[in-house]
């Protein structure tokens, strides 16, 4: 494991060379290398050249970077996420308010496996901690509750410097606040993203504005305008994260709750999921059945493998469907592939290999999206091969003398949808503001269904395997 070291700087002449040097010290338990990524905010006051002899002096450890401008902490952490190339990250600050000798503790809850953020906080029972402004203490109690409030964390410090992370997760957050309004806004992206995060004490020796201290009044109201921002918009994501189709499906639990519900009477003690992606479907499944959840993509695995770790009756396995199971893929009594055929070229080869991982008598259920007339811009920005009809979904399970037991579409009302953006409009997103109101109004939708003329935009099939 290598940790990367975040620093901002910005005239920290006096603190410099003994922050750094108390860095460089650390021995951590599980962390056999180590990188100070250090980014310059246009410092006037000789920094830059401390940070330049420095430098000299561990060409190896220490990476400075030089802005021509000062646009702020928040800008500076992100430039030093992307420039890290460490497998976890930590922001440490440049003057000496927090301890670098705490790194282990705050680091544990990821080196053992069991978070992705852990914050460290400075009023969860610390050890010790200076005794200064009474105001600036009030500030972070109430923008702290403030924040927990539109995040349902529980967190006791949100405003710590101390932040330590998988730097694999980090790098895809996109970061928009240039000054302090990062800690609530990574704060807010994190909870969204449903990482596993926690909280540890750590010891604090606050400075005055006399020693240095920056922040002010106007950055609690930015603070405030930030955690409000977050909660409302949705912008968790940047760069090449696989599939955000599947991201964006978060938005509408609803709905996959509605499609479960329907097919639950078919679902066996051990089910196999051919394609969970970030676990949508096995949040749910996982309430009434033992899950083995598969996948190929290997940013996706990493998700699953966070998020079920020592989770009872929850299986993360490795597995490309459109290769022949692996010899050690326990064998289920239930297989759901959930919108997953119709991104695969060869269809009936993965309907074949499904079978060989399947128990006699088991039963597959598939669904997929309906309607080869409505195929559109959408389907191709998603990349879907093609939708289907009864008969061809109904063709892929002949040849292997499966029993159809039910065919069937819901969600007729989203055919509307679907054919006025991909088709008329020539979208090539849905969006998670578009799901999240059709998330809302799915209630009324499941009540329409039975009753519509037309047919759903999702085919399911139920199909029983023979006995031998």
């Amino acid at each position: 494991m290598k940790l990367s070291v975040l620093i901002p700087v910005y005239n920290e002449r006096r603190t410099l060379r003994e922050i750094v040097g108390r860095v460089l010290a650390q021995q951590i338990p599980g962390i056999d290398a180590l990188e100070l990524v250090i980014v310059d905010d246009c410092s006037t006051d000789g920094s830059r050249e401390i940070l330049a002899e420095l430098a000299a002096e561990h060409p190896d450890t220490i990476k400075v970077i030089l802005l021509d401008k000062n646009q702020g902490k928040g800008n500076a952490i992100s430039t030093a996420i992307q420039a890290a190339s460490g497998d976890l990250g930590i922001i440490q600050d440049a003057d000496l308010e927090y301890d670098p000798g705490e790194y282990a503790i705050v680091l544990q809850p990821i080196l053992e496996g069991a978070a992705d953020v852990v914050y460290g906080s400075r009023f969860a029972n610390q050890q010790e901690r200076r005794v200064l402004y009474f105001q600036h203490t009030l500030a972070n109690h109430f923008l702290t509750f403030l924040s927990n409030l539109f995040t349902d964390l529980n967190l006791t410090d949100m405003e710590t410097c101390y932040k330590a992370f998988r730097l694999q997760v980090a790098k895809t957050i996109p970061i928009r606040s240039k000054r302090f309004g990062i800690e609530p806004e990574l704060t807010a992206k994190f909870a969204k993203r449903k990482l596993r995060i926690f909280e540890v004490p750590i010891s604090y020796h606050g400075r005055t504005y006399a020693e240095g201290k920056n922040i002010g009044w106007k950055d609690g109201f930015k603070a405030i305008g930030t955690i409000l921002k977050y909660w409302v918009i949705d912008d968790m994501f940047q760069g090449s994260y696989a599939h955000k189709d599947l991201i964006d499906m978060e938005a509408a639990p609803k709905y996959t709750e509605w499609t479960l519900a329907r097919t639950k009477p078919y679902v066996g003690r051990h089910l196999l999921e051919i394609g969970s992606g970030i676990g949508n479907n096995v949040r749910i499944l996982m309430q009434y059945t033992d899950v083995i959840a598969t996948e190929i993509d290997p940013v996706y695995l990493e998700i699953l493998r966070n998020a079920y770790l020592n989770t009872p009756g929850v299986d993360v396995r490795e597995w490309d469907a459109t290769l022949p199971p692996p010899a050690d893929l326990p064998p289920a009594d239930s297989i759901l592939c959930s919108n997953v055929l119709e991104h695969i070229e060869d269809d009936r080869g993965l309907v074949v290999n499904a079978d060989q991982a399947l128990k006699p008598g088991g039963r597959m259920i598939f669904i997929v999206p309906r309607g080869e007339k409505l195929y559109s811009s959408l389907d191709e920005a998603i990349g879907h091969y093609r939708r289907y009809n009864s008969q061809r979904l109904r063709g892929l399970f002949e040849d292997l003398d499966y029993e159809v037991e039910e065919l069937f579409t819901l969600n007729k009302i989203g055919v509307l949808g679907w054919w006025w953006r991909g088709k008329v409009a020539k979208q090539k997103a849905i969006g998670r503001a578009g799901l999240k109101a059709f998330n809302v109004l799915v209630p009324l939708f499941r009540l329409l269904d039975p009753i519509l003329p037309w047919k759903g935009l999702s085919l399911v099939l139920v199909a029983r395997k023979p006995e031998e």
